[in-house]
């Protein structure tokens, strides 16, 4: 079986690369994405021009290889490299690796140099640029928005569910795969009453949806965006004021979904129309509801486990593709809440 923990340490290996304008983006300023990968992979990597000089166990080795060979060719192709994406693909590439591992034969192991190049498998291209899943899980996500008419994106913040899904919005939308996109979240905090808060519609639900706006501007020229919601291309459809509609041949997305109640769930879900596609993102450990009242999430994925055309994807800690010390707060809050629910001291 492939040992994906090989410690045995390696002679250095030298990883040369032929484009010299594109080192200082794969290295990273002041060569932060070879001493993040040094940190993870306990390593030490030496540049010398277009160079690098790697020493340390024979996996992690290959693991290193394998990632800046990617990033390196998907700088050939145009498209960015941050410390991100160099920390996702050490990621991925650990999972395919504990994946390869747990199947490989014994007398016939699959090095990981070898692997594929398993982010683009779900690749979503919108005008400004292209988005690339970061982990499995995010890849899972990709397929299943391709796949279902109906997806709940399920975990903590940072995990790229809604982000994901405005994105493959995006791209149905001007692929002409959808005639629009309707963008929607419960306003908890004003109670869903907005009549009394200053300006129009608009301007009333601007601030709970400003998450859902990043990720468009992110994706489309502005004008192109502003121009969009002028036409109603993109729609801000309010959860309390979706009852009694039908949305067909639309790109649907309810975000902080926790926070809505078992009967505005069943509403909601209800409007799904012809040619529809319906995203439920949330985070059940960040229901804002009053006590008593049951989040509608938790309601309705009791209630359509197991229901034909429906995929629920869980994203963890694992997935954050934020800052690296969010994966920490997360890990910090749940050994909190776990030692709650033990009765232990805190």
């Amino acid at each position: 079986m492939l040992d994906s923990q090989d410690t045995r340490l390696s002679p250095p290996v030298v990883l040369s690369f032929d484009d010299n304008r594109l080192l200082s983006s794969l290295y990273g300023q002041h060569e932060e994405n070879l001493a993040r990968l040094e940190q993870i992979l306990q390593l030490s990597i030496v540049s010398r021009g277009n160079k690098l000089l790697i020493s340390g166990s024979l996996s992690n080795i290959d693991i290193a290889k394998t990632v800046l060979n990617l990033l390196y060719q998907r700088l050939k192709k145009g498209s960015d490299v941050d410390l991100a994406e160099m920390e996702a693909n050490v990621r991925m590439i650990r999972e395919k690796n504990a994946s390869v591992a747990g199947n490989a034969d014994q007398a016939n192991p699959a090095p990981i140099a070898s692997l594929p190049d398993t982010a683009n498998e779900g690749v979503i291209k919108t005008i400004r640029k292209h988005i690339i899943p970061r982990s499995a899980n995010q890849v899972a996500y990709v397929k299943a928005l391709r796949q279902y008419p109906l997806v709940f994106g399920l975990g903590p913040a940072g995990t790229g569910k809604t982000y994901l899904a405005v994105a493959a919005a995006v791209s149905a939308l001007i692929n002409g795969k959808v005639d629009r996109i309707i963008l929607s979240r419960p306003a908890v905090e004003a109670g869903e009453r907005l009549g009394f808060l200053p300006g129009d519609l608009k301007e009333k639900v601007d601030p709970y949806l400003r998450p859902l706006y990043d990720a468009l501007y992110d994706m489309l020229p502005s004008e192109q965006v502003e121009r969009r919601l002028a036409t109603g291309d993109i729609e801000i459809a309010p959860l309390a004021f979706m009852r009694g509609r039908t949305l067909a041949n639309s790109f649907v997305i309810l975000d902080e979904a926790q926070n809505t109640t078992a009967v505005q769930m069943k509403m909601f879900l209800t409007r799904l129309g012809q040619g529809a596609q319906m995203v439920v993102t949330g985070d059940l450990t960040q229901i804002d509801l009053p006590s008593g009242i049951t989040s509608g999430l938790a309601n309705a994925l009791s209630i359509l486990k197991g229901v034909k055309d429906i995929q629920m994807i869980e994203f963890s800690k694992e997935d954050v593709v934020r800052h690296a010390l969010v994966s920490r707060i997360i890990e910090a809050y749940e050994r909190r809440q776990t030692s709650v629910k033990q009765g232990q001291p805190s």
